[in-house]
């Protein structure tokens, strides 16, 4: 069908969601608002599905989730899983009733679903996944994404994110399914009732609490340090848990963010709920201003990402990057850890490939062995995973990505912003009883290492139009390598897509990681240009890494590639 049929189609069938009929009505003279719904389907891979919430095929509605929730239960069928799967829900716009959704059309399937009673974060999906031995995990979340997104991650039974494989293979299986011939056979009470959807016990939280509070290193001294924190959980799922763990730990003295508080899909006062971004933490700095607290930090709506700030020695608060709090928790861990006799025998942490280089140098100083994989939390769980298959689980230390995504321990499988807010604040109470705050403690680690300055651009391509224009620019770089960027040689390119290093002098090596869209330049003086086309959002990504005596010198290296390669790009 072209896009004008399955509009009429939709007109015609789309009455479940009593939203959805006005939204395609008023749409009716405006082929560009037909065009954009219809024009492909919501796509379906290792992030599940995301997309603007309302009517149509490349939208997030009740009935792009029941296909993609029947393709899933087929798969889990067909592949001899357990026939069980965990489901959690953050606080976005019809984040419960999709969920509800996808649990009937599971229990239809003869599937047993274990529910979360109310909102959850990410992490604890994942918990729930590995504890309750389920064959897979459903979690309703657009994590960051503006209000208008919602989103459908799915898990293996590993508790991490579905591989590709997997992914290609539920696809497979929602490609042939009508998306009106999904029926639910029967009612949410019915089906609870029947035992085949059962709600979450609250002693599978405590147990999670328990292993989040088992990473701790130093908490015993928390309570004493007078620690001071104001909090915001951006108004998602990261009010409760995280709140708990740092009252369990002994942050007493913990003031939240009022307007951001309270679960609202809506995020009134933060229209990009991403602790990435300063004016999402712009409420928090205006109570740091009154409050005067040791730190500030935000939680991102599923609660899987923190953002910090700490006071910056004259009057203000600085934002920490993603990189910098990363590299700072994983010095103390490592220290900490064989200080305390806690250190592993070959002990593993593991980064993405668009993480700060500062981690293989503090690596390299605690014996530690550091682990690349793409980018996706996915693939640090999956070498969590990896390690546990060969009973060496316990190697695994730290993980991290440089959007602000981090884990200690194995008993989840992606990124956890409640045992990063723990962690984070047991380091900085660790710190003041040593009379260093966490400005200091970076100073100290840049005296170190040298300074590791890591910048992100994003390119906005939305649409159709922007769609192709990411391929062509991905093709382009392919076709046309730069010799030099900002006045850098190209010292290697390495495609991903391609599975190939090339260096300048014409070497080339095999690449073992998966295959992704994916382009590094090493460059020379230690810095590197790394562009990706998102998975989750219509926007390409560049990551810089330059190195410096300074922050200033590596700032003017910064500026001056990032100027050309923008350039490059046609931006």
């Amino acid at each position: 069908m072209n896009t004008t049929e399955l509009y009429k189609l939709w007109l015609e069938k789309a009455t479940e969601d009593p939203e959805l009929i006005p939204e395609l009505e008023s749409i009716e003279n405006d082929p560009d608002g037909i065009n954009d719904r219809f024009y492909r389907d919501l796509e379906f891979g290792t992030a599940g599905l995301r997309g603007v919430i309302g009517a149509g095929t490349n939208r997030m509605n009740v009935y792009t989730v029941k296909r993609a929730t029947q393709g899933l239960a087929e798969y889990i069928i067909e592949s001899g899983a357990e026939k069980s799967v965990a489901i959690a829900y953050d606080s976005r716009i019809k984040s419960a009733y999709f969920a509800e959704v996808a649990a009937l059309v599971l229990a239809a399937n003869g599937i047993k679903v274990h529910i979360y009673k109310e909102l959850m974060p990410t992490p604890m999906l994942s918990w729930a996944v590995r504890y309750l031995k389920c064959g897979a995990g459903i979690v309703v979340t657009a994590s960051h994404n503006p209000a208008k997104y919602n989103g459908y991650k799915v898990y293996g039974a590993d508790g991490c994110q579905m591989t590709s494989e997997a992914a290609n293979a539920v696809l497979a299986k929602i490609n042939k399914i009508d998306i009106f011939g999904v029926v639910k056979a029967q009612g949410f009470e019915s089906a609870v009732e029947k035992g085949m959807i059962s709600y979450i016990d609250d002693s599978v939280i405590d147990k999670y609490m328990e292993k989040v509070r088992a990473q701790g290193l130093h908490t015993d001294m928390v309570k004493a340090s007078g620690l001071k924190v104001v909090y915001s959980p951006l108004n998602g799922t990261g009010n409760k848990p995280v709140r708990r763990i740092l009252k369990e730990i002994g942050v007493e003295n913990v003031t939240v963010v009022p307007e951001q508080e309270n679960p609202d899909g809506m995020f009134p006062t933060c229209p990009f709920p991403n602790p990435e971004i300063r004016e999402a933490l712009q409420k928090g700095l205006e109570l740091c201003a009154k409050v005067q607290p040791d730190l500030l930090l935000a939680t991102d709506p599923d609660c899987d990402r923190v953002g910090i700030a700490v006071p910056d020695g004259n009057g203000g608060y600085e934002l920490f990057t993603g990189n910098e709090t990363g590299a700072l928790l994983l010095e103390y861990v490592c220290k900490e850890r064989i200080a305390l006799g806690r250190m592993p025998n070959d002990p593993v942490a593991v980064k993405t490939i668009v993480t700060s280089d500062i981690t293989k140098a503090i690596c390299a100083k605690y014996g530690v062995e550091l682990r690349e994989v793409l980018t996706g939390f996915k693939y640090i769980g999956e070498q969590i995973g990896l390690l546990e298959k060969a009973g060496e689980e316990e190697r695994y230390i730290f993980g991290f990505e440089e959007s602000y995504g981090y884990l200690a321990g194995g008993y989840v499988r992606d990124k956890d912003a409640v045992v990063a807010s723990m962690l984070i604040c047991e380091m900085a109470a660790y710190y003041r009883t040593k009379g260093i705050s966490l400005i200091e403690a970076r100073k100290r680690l840049y005296e170190e290492y040298g300074v590791y300055l890591s910048k992100l651009s994003n390119f906005q391509c939305e649409g159709a139009s922007g769609m192709e224009r990411m391929k062509e620019i991905m093709a382009g770089l392919r076709a046309n390598t730069p010799k030099t960027i900002g006045g850098l040689e190209v010292l290697a390119v390495t495609d991903y897509e391609k599975s190939k290093k090339t260096t300048s002098d014409g070497v080339v090596s095999e690449v073992t990681l998966p295959k992704s869209d994916v382009i590094t330049y090493n460059l020379a003086d230690d810095a590197s240009v790394i562009i990706r086309p998102s998975g989750t959002e219509p926007k390409i990504k560049v990551y810089y890494t330059t190195k410096g005596a300074t922050n200033e010198d590596a700032m003017a290296v910064y500026e001056k590639i990032s100027a050309e390669f923008t350039k490059i790009l046609g931006f």
